[in-house]
């Protein structure tokens, strides 16, 4: 299946708070020259995410700015653990994923159990599944 071909089927609903949906925003519209893809498809998570209002709370169980995520990638059936972060903290080595990335973009507003048909660079598409979302580490 191409990138092209998705339908609203392919992405369940989203949250998000507003400062995350501000900053994703922002971040989208920096990144389009230097990285369209990523950038179109973070700006079309953002348009159709539910937002949470300044003073709400994103409820437990959502891939937020800053969370940790267990994913699993049914393309290769790996489980990973990642947090997700802005592009200048993101470590690979450490496990931190920028949310200008692909996968980041893609798990950003997900809910534990929720699954994803996402493209990947080459206009595949795989499907992402969260399996467990926890706080921020310490710093």
């Amino acid at each position: 299946m191409q990138a092209g071909t998705e339908t609203a089927a392919l992405r369940p609903p989203l949250l998000m708070s507003m400062g995350d949906h501000d900053r994703l925003v922002a971040l989208a519209e920096v990144a389009a020259r230097r990285s369209p893809l990523v950038a179109r498809l973070l700006q079309e998570e953002t348009d159709r995410a539910e937002v949470v209002p300044a003073g709400g709370q994103v409820p437990a169980g959502v891939v937020a700015l800053g969370s940790v995520a267990e994913f699993r990638d049914a393309a290769t059936g790996e489980t990973r653990r990642v947090q997700l972060v802005l592009p200048g903290e993101a470590d690979i080595a450490e496990g931190r994923i920028s949310v200008l990335s692909l996968v980041g973009a893609g798990l950003v507003g997900l809910s534990e159990g929720q699954s994803i048909d996402w493209p990947t660079q080459d206009g595949r598409l795989r499907r992402l599944t969260v399996l467990r979302v926890g706080a921020p580490p310490p710093a």
